[in-house]
């Protein structure tokens, strides 16, 4: 692309800048072409045929030069660091560790607004592996979120992000399922990321798209004429895959009857148990929670947050066990049907433990894990599920010692 800005300055000269281009004097009366590549040059000007003095010698016209001229050169020079200068980034060491490819913090306190993210982060805790974030933005070749790094080598999508590391760290949450409840499993997170994420992307980005940007976390003196820009893109780009997709070639009633379908299957295929495939944690457990947090955190007083608050609570259950038990930085405020910290003051910010390992949150043994994880003040939710199990964390801790070690 060529481009050029130039302006006149005291004792007549001119201001070219250019990448690799060249240019002509012509109008100065020579038709010499000089190049020059990546620098900001000068030259005099030569007042071939009173140039100059067609401005008129009023000191109005050169005020009025001198203020346009440095405004042009103050721009270009910006747009010229921004275009070539080179950005250093501190290089991640990825050798043995995790690193987790992800979009960075909303202001709602969540982890994260994206299923898949949240998803992932979840998984890693669920096997206790320790990661570091990374919230630089860049996406995959896919251009998707997440992705890793791990001893220099990438893997983006989350399930062959799940069977890379099972191959290569030997952890596995499914080893004691059958092959079919694993195949139950995989038909359930089948169910839940290609078609209820897309009800729930809806809610989000198109139905609920003001109460979305304001979490958005973007910083700096145009941060909500960003906000605005940001959501309203990601808006556009859901409908239009939505619509390629198919499920958005319907009107919002149907999409939201066929979300209620989804859920209402989910919380029969949970019932009365503690997770989806019985006692013990699974697989499909970090993509269903992960895709019913929106629901429960993200989209206040809407169809979802109506349904799974109401109707089908034990899927609401369902997911603040899950939260308590991996997310202990995670606060929330009670009168949403959670329960918030007691050690410390309230955050409506999720804090970024950087560098993460549920062994290191949770290094004591398990009798002593109630004390680490925030009790409740006063919970506004009930004490029990239907069947008479706790929700609170002497509950939970039974199942910590019942958990492979990785």
């Amino acid at each position: 692309m060529y481009w050029r800005v130039g302006f006149a300055w005291t004792r007549s000269c001119v201001v070219d800048l250019g990448q690799s281009q060249s240019f002509s004097s012509g109008l100065l009366g020579s038709d010499e072409q000089l190049s020059f590549y990546g620098y900001i040059i000068a030259y005099p000007l030569q007042d071939y045929g009173g140039i100059m003095s067609a401005l008129g010698s009023d000191s109005w016209w050169r005020k009025t030069l001198y203020l346009t001229g440095g405004a042009l050169l103050a721009a270009a020079a910006y747009l010229l660091h921004e275009l070539l200068a080179i950005r250093k980034e501190e290089e991640l060491d990825s050798k043995d560790a995790i690193i987790l490819h992800q979009f960075s913090r909303p202001k709602s306190g969540v982890p994260s607004l994206s299923p898949f993210c949240l998803k992932m982060e979840t998984y890693l805790r669920m096997v206790d592996l320790p990661y570091q974030n990374y919230f630089d933005g860049k996406l995959s070749p896919q251009g998707k979120m997440p992705w890793i790094e791990y001893n220099q080598e990438q893997v983006f999508g989350t399930e062959f992000i799940i069977d890379y590391l099972e191959e290569r760290l030997g952890v596995s949450l499914n080893k004691s399922l059958t092959p079919q409840e694993k195949a139950v499993s995989r038909a359930i997170t089948k169910m839940v990321e290609e078609h209820f994420y897309w009800t729930i992307a809806y809610c989000q980005w198109v139905d609920n798209l003001e109460e979305t940007q304001k979490m958005l976390s973007v910083s700096g003196p145009l941060s909500d004429l960003l906000k605005w820009i940001l959501s309203h893109l990601t808006g556009g780009i859901v409908k239009r895959e939505m619509y390629g997709h198919g499920i958005g070639r319907f009107s919002e009633d149907e999409v939201y009857a066929l979300m209620e379908k989804d859920m209402r299957t989910l919380a029969t295929l949970l019932g009365d148990k503690k997770y989806l495939m019985g006692s013990k944690l699974s697989t499909v457990d970090a993509a269903v929670f992960s895709h019913l947090a929106p629901a429960m955190w993200t989209l206040p007083g809407t169809r979802p947050e109506h349904l799974i608050k109401g109707e089908l609570i034990n899927l609401a259950m369902y997911c603040e066990r899950i939260r308590r038990r991996f997310w202990p930085e995670w606060f929330v405020d009670l009168e949403d049907f959670c329960y918030s910290d007691t050690s410390e003051e309230s955050s409506s910010k999720l804090a970024d433990l950087g560098l993460y390992s549920r062994t290191d949150t949770f290094q004591d043994d398990t009798h002593t894990h109630t004390s680490q994880t925030h009790s409740p003040k006063d919970p506004l939710s009930p004490d029990s599920d239907p069947t008479g199990v706790s929700l609170y964390d002497s509950d939970m801790d039974t199942e910590c010692s019942e958990m492979d070690k990785c």
